[in-house]
């Protein structure tokens, strides 16, 4: 097992990875109904891990036994989170949605003050609410504003920020639980969505390479490797820093989007870059005063 600055790298991984989500989705065409994308994507991070076990000279039916509260933190989590937020996003305004469901970041530093072993300083919230001020200088730059009519979507954004921030939070409970096991909720979120799909969606397949290598990257990136490293992470690492490094990810993003000619800099983007920073360096400096956290001292005695 990696140490905790160890494990807390591997997660940030997935940071680097979900900032790439928004660049694949361009890549993708943006045509292909949501949980079909969802379906596609989800059905690829499976096949990814399939071919881990098969590397590994076995199926990976031993991952299959895993307690109902593991299951049902996967499955809600991963689905749960997607299903929200796809929901919030017919009820309101993309922009007020994402600003609402980017506070997860923010309460997975609350919430986990509530694990055994660890505690919430103040430093950890001032950074998390400096990237926070950053990701909404980022994102919220074209606003209309909140209004009372769209206040189920506002509600339902805010039940997907707690829904993956609980997900984050919960799988400190579950550690032992290897991360493999993210291989079969990847599979069952990805039968979930092709239900979903088939109810409510007509199906419309990618067109060309292009966007064929946007789902395919979508599947092994953001969807993928993504959700393993984050899990890794989350478990075994600093998961007040990896809320607050969360913030980082629609940064990355929009810089992908200006290299690849989808957008420009502004002020707002140096703006939320100085914010998002300096506040991830607020939130990391508690382990460097600090030194090592009591989980860690438990791992190491």
């Amino acid at each position: 097992m990696a140490s905790v600055n160890g494990a807390t790298w591997i997660g940030s991984v997935s940071i680097l990875l979900w900032g790439t989500l928004a660049l694949l989705t361009k890549l993708s065409g943006g045509e292909i109904p949501e949980f079909q994308l969802m379906a596609m994507t989800f059905g690829i991070a499976f096949v990814l891990m399939c071919v881990r076990w098969f590397r590994a000279g076995h199926a990976g039916v031993k991952y299959l036994r895993q307690s109902p509260l593991a299951w049902a933190i996967g499955v809600v989590g991963l689905f749960g989170y997607h299903f929200a937020y796809f929901k919030a996003m017919t009820l309101a305004p993309a922009v007020e949605v994402s600003l609402l469901a980017y506070l997860w970041p923010l309460l997975i530093v609350l919430l986990s003050a509530l694990l055994p072993g660890e505690s919430l300083r103040a430093q950890h919230i001032v950074g998390a609410l400096l990237a926070l001020a950053g990701c909404w200088l980022l994102i919220g730059k074209n606003a209309d504003g909140f209004v009372w009519e769209n206040l189920p979507g506002y509600f339902v954004a805010l039940l997907c920020a707690l829904i993956w921030s609980c997900y984050s939070v919960l799988s400190r409970l579950v550690r032992s639980v290897p991360t493999d096991a993210v291989g079969w909720f990847c599979g069952v979120t990805a039968i979930l969505a092709l239900i979903c799909h088939l109810l409510w969606e007509q199906t419309v397949w990618p067109q060309g390479l292009v966007q064929w290598v946007g789902v395919i990257g979508l599947g092994l990136g953001p969807v993928g490797i993504a959700f393993f490293t984050w899990d890794y992470g989350v478990k075994h690492g600093n998961i007040q820093l990896l809320g607050t490094l969360a913030y980082g990810a629609p940064l990355i993003s929009v810089i992908l989007l200006i290299l690849a000619g989808y957008g420009e800099a502004t002020v707002a983007v140096v703006g939320a870059s100085i914010l998002i920073v300096i506040g991830s360096l607020v939130a990391s400096r508690v382990r460097n005063r600090q030194g090592t956290t009591p989980y860690a001292k438990k791992l190491q005695s």
